[in-house]
């Protein structure tokens, strides 16, 4: 297996979780899916009811994407079919693309940041009607049943179902993401987007949203006298300020990259800005610790937690939402002293992404992002690889998808 970069490692760590299952594992498994699926993919479409798609595509680890054709199940009672107008593009998708992980199964359709038109309901859906403008973001099932699910945690399922590469309890059918022309899914597992949201913008927040969004109401850290420290300023840190800011929250960003001050205060709104990197910086980071209730870390590269533990006041929170490829040390003096705790925290379930939605319709705030077409999305991603976007690529699905260029 190639090397893992933190991005990669991030998403493994995730999906291993949920499968109980180490890398080699998932790889096996996926393999003799991918057998099993090969040997019957024809019988499996001429005994369930499909409907045609088209998207784009990589067929191997090179990561490139070109046009393609699949199918998706029929709308079912409890389904709804979206008309996909936009969809974000994260670095996991980056990540399973390349397949440096080891698990990806080819083809992939990526997507898991979708917002679309409702253009059918079952008879049995309760939450839309046509014409509703949805969003559909990291999981598209989950088992119903176990105490995560009955408690709205079902990002927390075992046999949670991942919006692609992943496989349908029931059918056994691969999912395929949202980089394509129509999407078909559980009306549990799609969140209704608010007229006045910018649906471009609103794509991202069904991942990095809701990513910042969760442990930040689950820990507490949303109360106007709290100060919160927010470490990255990207595409999770970004929105986690804004989140803060509408909450009334004091906020500081913590940053290694001094270009961002100027971002970070003037344009994001935060108050105040701390460089890690620089020792000129030091007397500012002194003066700083001790005084923040929380602090949310963004970061997937490696980097050090003693300087973060040190900015917290007495019970305060550290929570990871990044997972570097190398575990970092943890100051357990220091958390003893100050009865402090490191916690972590991975996307939300749906009733809490809905609030999320909600939330960030009130207060009319979106992912800033750079939308493209369709055909410029393997140049997106190459910038994407080198940290070239502000701080989200969309793409304008509905426009710029052309099914002519599908041979």
């Amino acid at each position: 297996m190639r090397g893992i970069d933190h991005h990669q490692e991030a998403f493994l760590i995730h999906l291993n979780f949920y499968l109980h299952l180490s890398p080699k594992s998932v790889l096996r498994r996926k393999e003799k899916k991918m057998s099993k699926a090969s040997s019957s993919a024809t019988e499996e479409e001429k005994e369930q009811p499909i409907i045609k798609v088209y998207g784009w595509a990589a067929r191997d680890s090179s990561g490139i994407l070109s046009p393609f054709h699949f199918s998706r199940r029929i709308n079912g009672d409890n389904d709804i079919t979206i008309k996909i107008i936009y969809c974000g593009i994260c670095h996991t998708d980056l990540a399973l693309l390349k397949d440096e992980s080891g698990i990806t199964n080819y083809p992939i359709v990526p997507g898991h940041e979708i917002v679309g038109e409702v253009t059918k309901v079952g008879s049995s859906v309760k939450k839309f009607k046509i014409g509703d403008k949805a969003g559909v973001g990291c999981m598209v099932g989950s088992c119903g049943s176990c105490n995560n699910c009955k408690q709205d945690l079902e990002n927390y399922c075992p046999k949670m179902i991942w919006t692609y590469i992943g496989y349908n309890h029931q059918d056994g059918l691969k999912t395929f993401g949202g980089y394509s022309d129509k999407f078909v899914v559980d009306e549990h597992f799609a969140v209704l987007v608010p007229n006045n949201l910018q649906l471009d913008g609103a794509a991202p927040l069904l991942c990095a949203g809701i990513t910042v969004y969760s442990p930040m109401m689950h820990f507490g850290l949303n109360n106007p006298d709290q100060h919160l420290g927010v470490v990255g300023l990207g595409g999770l840190g970004h929105v986690a300020v804004k989140f803060a800011k509408a909450l009334g929250m004091k906020v500081t960003v913590i940053s290694s990259s001094p270009n961002k001050h100027k971002e970070a205060l003037e344009r994001l709104g935060a108050d105040h800005f701390l460089v890690t990197s620089h020792e000129d910086q030091k007397q500012l980071l002194q003066a700083a610790m001790g005084t923040m209730d929380g602090i949310l870390d963004t970061v997937s590269a490696p980097h050090p937690l003693l300087p973060l533990v040190n900015l917290l006041k007495t019970d305060g929170k550290l929570i990871l939402l990044g997972a570097p490829s190398q575990p970092p040390e943890l100051p357990h003096i220091l958390l003893m002293i100050g009865r402090k705790i490191v916690g972590g925290s991975a996307i939300g379930g749906m009733k809490e992404t809905q609030e999320m939605m909600n939330f960030a319709a009130k207060h009319q705030i979106t992912a800033d992002v750079e939308v493209i077409p369709m055909d410029y999305v393997n140049t997106a991603m190459e910038r994407l690889a080198k940290g070239d976007v502000k701080y989200r690529f969309v793409i304008d699905v509905a426009n710029t998808l052309n099914p002519d260029l599908l041979s």
